[in-house]
């Protein structure tokens, strides 16, 4: 395939007041943008699905893999594991942002034409029925499949002597003595309740006075939430018994060790979600370090979202835990016990081969594995004969980008390392490798993204390690998070210094790489690395003005460049050329980028757009976008590679980047796409594009009506091919990217 044509051969954050503002006016001039014409024939709001229940869908796929009797067992314990942790971020961003926004009376109506308020009860309403499923597939699917295999979530009642008495003792040792019980009377007012965690609520009555008191206990999140009640070697032999009781049974049965001289009346299990979102001035923090870290202590108390009960509760309970949490009933979820499923990844991680997907070992890229030359395994002696393109976890992370980095560290001729950091491993060689450069004498530059959802923190802390190193260490640009994945190596040769850049899809997370999909293109091209030099300028100081030749860099020039290149294709399409689109994202939702796409194919563009996750578009609709098809390929690794594929009138191109189709992604961060110069590295991605789109490949469909149709078997019952596993195939067959 190759796209329906003939196949070709120191941080400004902390200066005055008057650089911030002079930053904050370059960050205006970058988002500048011309509107953009709408698609013919006066389509409305309605040709934009909601993205808040796209997501919600995307989950529910998360779900069905779960559900899916044909995926091994263990994976189907993980990926309900990933769907709880899915929604748990959902209502502590999205939910709790839309709450937001009705709260301060802000009524503006989505894209799709749909009022806050009437968006949020469709979210809580369809979140319900979510949870609800999610609760049945373990109870009803998973739960039972485990017990076959002798892998049991088991209860105190169904444990022998032997079993209570190691248990108790592990109680007294490890668990009893980090517990806090929290009594609530006039003396005690009602304790502060943290967002995720697990929590006891405890009936107890005075024996004397016959007075019924509550109190909260917590569920130590630092101890493992599911106990091997016979050792963790047991789980690992298919022949022998493996029962795991959760946390929270173990505190409740041994309750009254905690209120001594009362009586344990009853007990229930509840959870609460907040608003964990950061929102940080950063035009009036001096230092964006510290006006982070506070907003970091004052997320643990945002508002709450969702109180997770279970569904045995005592209506007193539940009424007192609504009043003094302040939530509304539309705020609660009754499920099946247990809460909190996240906690099943304990189980996902048992040593059982044969109930997990078959192993994967990553292997060297070919051009980096060459064996012609004495310096085959020299990644700039690579770099030199051509560019590389990396298909992550197919190729191995650690002997291409880590090694690219390692190498540049160590060699003596390297002057100076240039890295964005958006979100990296807690033993992260990458860091280790900057660190060792510095200490060499190398001038490095690490941006490091603090703003990073969720790894905020552990950013905080590499950005320190990594200054206390001697490296110079950039927030980026004022107002704009740098999500784009670059390293910049300048190093000294006979013929004057020379450039080596890596520019990704994926983040410097080797952990990660190994179960995200990614392309990662390593090159020594003199423009590219040009470019690359004047992006980290533009980061580090001040040149907002900057223009580039192989990037297309946001929140400036990469809408507006992807946009030229549709409308380019349109152009194409009516001149009789070759004119095709394809887009692979992880989410589809920029209203400016969905309207080129239905005026290509008003102008009889043929449009693909594969999305993992959200997708605003509707494929499908007579005169607006009948010539646009819209798939979804999920499986045993993330799909997370962007990738833009154009006809172009016969000689096609490509680019791989940062960037979703987001109005965050275009507008609010430094995202950088490079284009591909190497036909055969095009040809292969329009190879592969076909391959996830192929109707003999296991994915979801896309309706115009918003629904998502899974497509696994072909009409005679047989399943469809993974495409994942047809890339695992190839991988170990010898075969690489840039061959296809």
């Amino acid at each position: 395939m190759t796209l329906g044509l003939p196949t070709p051969g120191s941080s400004p954050l902390s200066e005055t007041e008057a650089a911030s503002a002079r930053a904050t006016e370059d960050r205006i001039e970058l988002l500048e943008e011309q509107p953009m014409p709408e698609p013919d024939g006066g389509f409305g709001s309605e040709r934009f699905l909601d993205r808040e229940i796209s997501w919600l869908d995307f989950n529910a796929r998360v779900l069905e893999l779960a559900e899916d009797e044909t995926v091994p067992l263990l994976e189907r314990v993980n990926f309900l594991s990933i769907f709880a942790s899915n929604l748990d971020e959902f209502f502590m961003v999205r939910v709790a942002g839309l709450k937001r926004r009705i709260a301060t009376g802000i009524a503006v109506p989505s894209a799709a034409g749909i009022s806050p308020s009437d968006q949020l009860d469709e979210l809580e309403r369809t979140a319900l029925e979510l949870q609800l499923r999610h609760a049945r597939a373990f109870s009803e699917g998973v739960r039972p499949a485990l017990a076959e295999e002798n892998i049991f979530l088991t209860r105190w009642e169904e444990l022998d002597e032997d079993a209570r008495a190691r248990l108790t003792e592990y109680f007294n040792e490890q668990v009893f003595p980090i517990l806090t019980p929290l009594a609530v009377d006039p003396a005690h007012p009602f304790p502060y309740i943290s967002g995720l965690s697990l929590n006891l609520a405890v009936v107890v009555r005075n024996p004397v006075s016959g007075k019924e008191l509550f109190a909260r206990v917590k569920v130590p999140d630092q101890l493992p939430r599911l106990i091997a009640v016979d050792g963790a070697r047991a789980a690992a032999h298919a022949s022998r018994v493996a029962r795991y009781l959760p946390l929270e049974d173990l505190i409740a049965v041994h309750l009254d060790q905690l209120f001594s001289g009362m009586e344990v009346v009853e007990h229930h299990v509840f959870r609460v979600t907040r608003n964990e979102d950061v929102e940080v001035e950063e035009d009036d923090a001096e230092n964006l370090l510290h006006a982070l870290e506070k907003e970091l202590l004052r997320r643990r108390f945002g508002p709450p979202v969702r109180l997770e009960l279970t569904e045995d509760i005592n209506p007193n309970v539940r009424a007192l835990l609504l009043r003094e949490l302040g939530v509304g009933e539309e705020e609660v979820y009754t499920v099946p016990a247990p809460l909190d499923l996240r906690g099943l990844s304990i189980l996902g991680s048992i040593d059982r081969p044969a109930l997990r997907f078959s192993p994967h070992v990553a292997h060297t890229s070919r051009y980096l594995n060459e064996s012609e030359t004495a310096d085959a395994a020299n990644v700039f002696a690579a770099m030199r004969r051509r560019d590389i393109l990396l298909h992550h976890p197919y190729d191995s992370f650690s002997t291409s980008v880590q090694a690219f980095l390692e190498q540049a560290a160590a060699d003596p001729q390297v002057q100076a390392i240039k890295q964005t950091l958006y979100r990296t491993s807690g033993d992260s060689p990458i860091v280790d490798a900057l660190i060792d450069a510095a200490e060499a004498g190398k001038q490095v530059l690490a941006l490091v993204e603090i703003k990073a959802r969720f790894d905020e923190q552990a950013n905080i802390s590499w950005a320190r390690k990594l200054e206390k190193a001697g490296v110079h260490v950039v927030y980026g640009i004022v107002g704009l998070k740098t999500h784009s994945k670059l390293s910049l190596v300048v190093r000294a040769e006979k013929d004057g210094l020379r450039r080596y850049c890596h520019i990704g899809t994926g983040n410097y997370h080797p952990r990660t790489a190994r179960f995200y999909e990614d392309l990662g293109l390593l090159t020594s091209d003199q423009q590219v690395g040009e470019d690359v030099s004047r992006l980290f300028n533009q980061l580090s100081g001040y040149a907002p003005k900057t223009t580039f030749k192989r990037l297309l860099v946001a929140p400036r020039s990469l809408r507006s460049g992807l946009i030229d290149r549709i409308e380019r294709e349109i152009r194409n399409a009516k001149a009789g050329l070759a004119a095709r689109v394809v887009v692979k994202v992880n989410s589809m939702v920029d209203e400016t980028v969905i309207d080129a796409l239905y005026r290509a194919s008003q102008a009889g563009v043929q449009v693909d757009v594969i999305v993992r996750g959200i997708c605003a578009l509707r494929p499908g609709v007579p005169g607006l976008s009948e010539n646009i098809r819209v798939r979804s390929v999920l499986g045993r690794f993330l799909e997370h590679s962007r990738v833009f594929l154009f006809a172009n009138g016969g000689s096609p191109t490509a680019h791989i980047g940062s960037a979703d189709m987001m109005h965050r992604n275009l507008d609010r961060r430094v995202e950088a796409l490079v284009e591909l110069t190497d036909p055969d590295q095009v040809r292969w991605l329009g190879t592969l594009a076909d391959r996830y789109l192929s109707d003999s490949t296991s994915s979801w469909h896309l309706t115009g009506t918003g629904e998502w149709v899974r497509h696994s078997r072909d009409a005679e019952g047989r399943p469809l091919e993974d495409v994942q596993e047809w890339l695992l195939a190839r991988a170990r067959s010898g075969a690489k990217n840039g061959k296809g």
